[in-house]
């Protein structure tokens, strides 16, 4: 395949030719052979597929939630290839067997994923840690969904059996001691923030990375939601994603939202939410990853202490983002590092995140001046409603893992016969280094 006039992320046009799963060449003019099909990508924007670290699949133990088959078709129209699944499903991915159940899943899969594995009072480290994970994680310090929170303790045995392994881990940082009793008195629907209160997720980050930091390891923060966490994950040497919930949504939005803008952290005060943003521009955040946390419309029309908490966003994370790009001061090159460079460096993952020669095809392709309202009946995903209903987004044309167009928005079909593979057993290439004026020389 050739794809003529391409402007990538830095700005410059590139014809790019993808040959087999690999990005074979990336120039300014390159001839078209007989076997290529060409793409006329003039006046459309080429982005590496967004490699997603946070995602709850459901499956097992939730199929009506989601499942791998649902989700992995509505990250890929949303233009992520690849996928991590989190480990809080019935049952937990906390051994051997749980996690070869968990592949056997995955592999209905359309777009690549990782899986991780989870820490609980009865996990089998000895066996979980011989599999190929992505990471240990999310490491819940506090209940969430799965009520899988965990004691300090237990917390430092699974840092160091993670560091043995040389298994990356992320963090759920929350400090239940802090939480704010009083708030339980109330019903209304901002009684769920009320009562998980900031404090609680700044004190757990500094906690954890204080403990990582005395240990000589480094962990990830999962859905960092407060400025404050952010720069203490910072300031500790540790990484940190946001989500684009909390990036794009507070407290000023639940009157509206309801129940179904309830998630763990929860969302917080506008002003809050502005200095999230602003490290999101330009400032030490270093991913966004979805949570991408699936209910049914039914589960989430509840009372504030019923309704399970948790959003959709696989599908609308990019296109929320390039949306935000169009009107500044979000640049399409902080786009790509933030949903793919930076992932791909931070959890090892080679031949991926840029637009580069010998990288994997992981691609993207957008018209940055198309803009349509996101509709919940319209997404992919088994939950048919989103947070963010009526919001502009700028959508994929076409979608492609490994070479291989996985979604094509205009297609009689859109969605290819596609397996995806788990990125931990690829066998890794050396990518070579292409001048495009980004921090590693790639688009």
């Amino acid at each position: 395949m050739l794809i003529r006039n391409a402007t990538l992320a830095d700005g410059r046009t590139r014809d790019v030719r993808v040959s087999g799963e690999t990005i074979d060449a990336v120039a300014p003019e390159l001839d078209a052979t007989d076997a290529d099909r060409v793409v006329d990508a003039t006046g459309k924007r080429l982005l590496p597929g967004m490699i997603d670290a946070h995602v709850h699949f459901r499956q097992p133990g939730f199929n009506h939630k989601e499942t791998w088959e649902t989700g992995s078709r509505s990250a890929a129209a949303g233009g992520v290839t690849t996928v991590v699944d989190q480990p809080n499903t019935d049952p937990p991915t906390i051994d051997s067997a749980t996690f070869r159940q968990k592949l056997e899943y995955a592999a209905q899969s359309i777009v690549d994923f990782g899986i991780n594995g989870g820490v609980t009072a009865d996990w089998r480290p000895d066996t979980l840690l011989e599999e190929p994970l992505f990471a240990l994680g999310e490491v819940f310090l506090a209940d969430s969904t799965g009520e899988m929170g965990i004691e300090e303790r237990l917390f430092v045995d699974a840092i160091d059996g993670a560091a043995a392994h040389g298994v990356p881990v992320t963090v759920h940082a929350e400090d239940a001691s802090l939480f704010n009793l009083s708030a339980k008195e109330r019903d209304d629907s901002d009684a769920w923030s009320a009562y998980r209160a900031a404090r609680a997720e700044v004190a757990a980050i500094e906690r954890a990375c204080a403990i990582a930091a005395d240990r000589n390891v480094g962990i990830h923060i999962a859905h960092t939601s407060t400025p404050e966490g952010i720069d203490a994950a910072a300031e500790a040497g540790m990484t940190c994603e946001v989500t684009p919930h909390h990036v794009l949504l507070s407290r000023s939005d639940i009157t509206e939202l309801g129940t179904f803008g309830q998630m763990n952290p929860p969302l917080r005060r506008e002003k809050r939410r502005q200095r999230v943003y602003e490290r999101v521009v330009d400032g030490p955040v270093d991913m966004i990853a979805t949570d991408h946390a699936p209910h049914t419309r039914e589960e989430k029309d509840t009372d504030v202490w019923s309704a399970p908490s948790g959003v959709p966003g696989v599908e609308t994370a990019l296109p929320l983002l390039l949306a935000e790009a169009r009107r500044g001061p979000l640049t399409f090159e902080r786009i790509r590092d933030l949903t793919a460079a930076n992932p791909a460096e931070i959890f090892g993952l080679p031949n991926r995140g840029t637009v580069a020669e010998g990288n994997h095809a992981d691609l993207v392709l957008v018209d940055p001046g198309t803009t349509e309202p996101i509709r919940g009946s319209e997404l992919h995903t088994k939950c048919d409603w989103t947070p963010f209903e009526g919001r502009p987004g700028v959508f994929p044309k076409l979608t492609m893992v490994r070479g291989e167009i996985i979604y094509e928005r205009d297609a009689d079909e859109p969605f290819a016969d596609h397996r995806g593979e788990n990125v931990r057993e690829q066998s890794v290439k050396p990518a070579e280094q292409a001048d495009d004026g980004t921090r590693n020389g790639n688009g």
